[in-house]
């Protein structure tokens, strides 16, 4: 019994991978200037906005990343001193991770260079567009369907 799918080109999961490249081509070179990845940049604004210390399992539930990217990424964050890396008090064998001053410094200067990328993407696409597509995807994220079992 064969099952017929819909095109390669009309999957959702695809639709919104070609979006996000298009969305990442305008932020790549920005964090390339200062040696950073997507996932690391990632890292230390989750770790920027939640403004204390978090496990490495929060920080994954955060950023969506796995465990063992997210070691690789903190172990490089935390030797340039982007972030800091100490010993869990409660859970011996787990780490405490929070963004130090150096990381904040960086994202402070990286700033109105993000920003320079959002303002881009809004001239581009259209701020009321953006908006609606923020909506909609944070409605998609909340659906039943796409909770996890």
């Amino acid at each position: 019994m064969s099952i017929s799918l819909r095109p390669f080109e009309d999957s959702l999961p695809m639709a919104l991978m070609r979006a996000r490249e298009a969305v990442m081509r305008e932020f790549r070179p920005r964090l390339a200037i200062h040696g950073l990845t997507e996932q690391q940049w990632r890292v230390m604004r989750a770790l920027e906005a939640y403004g204390k210390p978090v496990t490495t399992r929060e920080l994954s539930d955060m950023t969506f990343l796995l465990s063992p990217s997210l070691s690789r990424i903190t172990a490089k964050l935390a030797a340039r001193g982007l972030i800091t890396k100490e010993v869990n008090p409660s859970d011996l064998r787990s780490s405490l991770l929070n963004i130090s001053e150096t990381g904040r410094a960086l994202i402070s200067r990286m700033a109105p260079k993000s920003e320079e990328g959002y303002r881009a993407i809004e001239d581009s696409f259209g701020k009321d567009r953006l908006d609606q597509l923020h909506h909609l995807l944070q409605d998609l994220a909340a659906t039943e369907v796409c909770k996890e079992t």
